[in-house]
C-alpha cells in the first residue's frame, strides 16, 4: 500500500473516531476565585453541573441533534456556546470577572458568539459608566437629578443608537449562522422593529426545528400587520359619550391611536407632553383617537377630564382582554401607532419630544 494511503486512512480513522451522537464541552478557568461549580443550561434549564477538579477543568457530554443554545455559569459568569452532535468545544476562560475574556474553539458559531460579546462589553462599558456618573452626583446632591438626566440622556441614546447599529450589522452579517440570531434577540424590539422584520425574512427557511428561532419567525408574523408601513386594521367600538367611533371617520386626517389608561402611571404621566403636541398640531390636520383598555368607565371618564384630553376617546373596558389590544398585538402601555391621511402605519410608539419632532417634519 502507498505510504498516502495510509495517511488518508489514518485521517478517515481520526474523523470516525469523532462521537456524532454527542458534543463535549471540556474549559479550564485560569482565575475562578472561590467558584468550585460550573452549570451548564440549555436555554433557561440547568442540564448538567460539574465540580472544577485540582486544575479548575471541567467537562460536559451532551447531545442536541441540531445547533442549539448552551449557557456555561461560573460565579456570575455566563457564556453563550452554540452546540451541536459532532462538536468537541474548548474554553480557555481568563477569569470570571468581565463577559469576553476566554476563548473558545471547536464551533465557529461559538466563537462568533464571543465576537459579539467583545462588541457588547465596548457599549454596557459605557453605558455603566453614564450610570455611575449619574449615581455619584445625585449622592452629592440630589437637586442635580433632573438638570443630570438632560445632560446624560443625550449620551445614552446616542450609544444606545451605536449600540443597536453594531449589533443589527452583525446580525444581518451572521444571517447563516445562530451567532447572528443571538445578537439580533439583543435588539429592543420597539426601537428596530424593521430591522427585525427585515433580518425575520432572511432567516425564513433556515434553523429548521430550533425552538428558539420558530417562536422569533412566529413573533414577527404577528406584529407584521401593524409595523410601519403596512395599513391600520380597521375597527369600530363606543366613544366616552356612547357613539359609535370607527377608524374610517378619520382617513383624510394624520391621526395617533393612543393606547393608555386611567389605572396606567407612565400613561397618566406622558399625558401632559400628549396634550401639549395635540394643542401644537390640531390645526395642522392633525387629530388624536384615544383608546383605553380601563375596565371601569367611571375612572377612564375621570382620567379624560382631569388630564384635560379633549380628543375623542373609545375603549371596550375589558382592560387586556380588549379585542384592540389583540389587534394592534399591545403588550404593554402607553403605545401609540401615527397613521397618515390614507390610514397607513408611518411611526410607533413616539413618546415625550420625539413625537413632536415627527410631526415638526411631517405636517408642513
Amino acid at each position: 500500500m502507498k505510504k498516502t494511503s495510509l495517511i488518508f486512512l489514518s485521517i478517515a480513522f481520526l474523523f470516525a473516531c469523532k462521537n456524532k451522537d454527542s458534543f463535549t464541552i471540556t474549559g479550564k478557568i485560569e482565575n475562578a476565585g472561590n467558584s468550585k461549580k460550573v452549570f451548564l443550561y440549555q436555554h433557561d434549564a440547568i442540564i448538567d453541573s460539574a465540580f472544577l477538579n485540582d486544575n479548575k477543568e471541567f467537562s460536559f457530554t451532551q447531545k442536541s441533534v441540531v445547533a442549539d443554545f448552551f449557557n456555561l455559569s461560573v460565579g456570575d459568569k455566563l457564556i453563550v456556546l452554540i452546540a451541536k452532535n459532532g462538536d468537541d468545544i474548548e474554553l480557555n476562560i481568563q477569569g470570571i470577572e468581565t463577559l469576553s475574556d476566554y476563548t473558545v474553539s471547536g464551533s465557529e458559531d461559538s466563537k462568533k458568539i464571543h465576537d459579539f460579546s467583545l462588541i457588547s462589553t465596548k457599549y454596557v462599558t459605557i453605558f455603566d459608566a453614564i450610570q455611575r456618573e449619574f449615581v455619584d452626583q445625585v449622592s452629592k446632591d440630589s437637586t442635580l437629578e433632573d438638570s443630570l438626566r438632560k445632560v446624560l440622556s443625550p449620551r445614552f441614546e446616542s450609544n444606545m443608537t451605536a449600540y443597536s447599529k453594531k449589533t443589527s450589522e452583525f446580525g444581518l452579517a451572521n444571517s447563516t449562522n445562530l451567532a447572528g440570531f443571538y445578537a439580533m434577540g439583543a435588539l429592543n424590539e420597539e426601537t428596530n422593529e424593521q430591522v427585525l422584520l427585515a433580518y425575520a425574512e432572511k432567516i425564513k427557511d433556515k434553523f429548521k426545528n430550533n425552538t428558539a428561532v420558530e417562536q422569533f419567525l412566529k413573533r414577527m408574523e404577528a406584529i407584521k400587520p401593524v409595523s410601519i408601513g403596512q395599513m391600520s386594521p380597521s375597527f369600530e367600538m363606543a366613544s366616552s359619550d356612547g357613539k359609535v367611533i370607527k377608524l374610517s371617520d378619520f382617513r383624510g386626517k394624520y391621526v395617533l391611536l393612543d393606547f393608555w389608561a386611567s389605572w396606567c402611571g407612565p400613561c397618566r404621566a406622558e399625558n401632559p407632553n400628549v396634550v401639549k403636541t395635540y394643542a401644537a398640531f390640531k390645526n395642522k390636520n392633525f387629530t388624536i383617537l384615544g383608546i383605553s383598555l380601563d375596565d371601569e368607565k367611571d375612572a377612564w371618564l375621570k382620567a379624560i377630564k382631569n388630564d384635560k384630553l379633549t380628543w375623542t376617546h373609545v375603549s371596550e373596558l375589558k382592560r387586556w382582554e380588549s379585542p384592540i389590544a389583540n389587534l394592534y398585538k399591545i403588550e404593554g402601555i402607553p403605545a401609540n401607532f401615527l397613521l397618515n391621511p390614507e390610514g397607513k402605519i408611518i411611526a410607533k410608539n413616539l413618546r415625550g419630544e420625539a413625537l413632536s419632532k415627527f410631526l415638526s417634519n411631517t405636517l408642513k
